[in-house]
């Protein structure tokens, strides 16, 4: 829970130490593969964001999703966090991110996700995007592992 506590603090700091230049609104679907100790199972969800130009070659972001395992008796898991990195000169941006994940089960654990991923236009307002993501989890649960591939739309 303290690595969740200080994921979002760190977030909340890069946003509020922002200044407000070219900024966009993003919101995607997503899907996937997750898989921890030698079980993988489809993942899939939706996630929005709002991106804040920190200068012309980086940003900072704020996200919230909502992905789902798509296996039995798993349920809806509930992201918040951030992502940072760099704009490229063709309309991509590369970036770290962190977000703190609610269960994906009822007898899981919450966790805070790490990772890095890259997004790429792909028109005036719609983006494609690759993300890989290590779910760190607490009490002596292995860590599980996803990579998810997107498409969205930019405001």
């Amino acid at each position: 829970m303290r690595i969740a506590i200080v994921s979002l603090g760190a977030a909340a700091a890069a946003v509020l130490a922002t200044p407000a230049l070219a900024n966009e609104t993003r919101v995607e679907t997503r899907g996937g593969v997750i898989w921890n100790k030698g079980d993988t199972e489809a993942i899939a969800g939706v996630a929005g964001g709002y991106d804040f130009d920190l200068g012309d070659k980086a940003f900072a972001g704020v996200d919230v999703s909502a992905d789902k395992v798509l296996a039995s008796n798993t349920r809806v898991s509930w992201g918040f966090g951030g992502r940072v990195g760099l704009k490229t000169g063709t309309g991509g941006k590369i970036y770290a991110l962190s977000d703190y994940q609610t269960k994906f089960c009822a007898s899981c654990n919450e966790s805070v996700a790490v990772g890095a991923g890259y997004q790429q236009d792909l028109g005036h307002k719609l983006y494609g995007k690759l993300e890989y993501r290590h779910y760190l989890v607490d009490d002596h649960v292995p860590d599980t592992d996803a990579v998810l591939a997107g498409v969205g739309m930019k405001f």
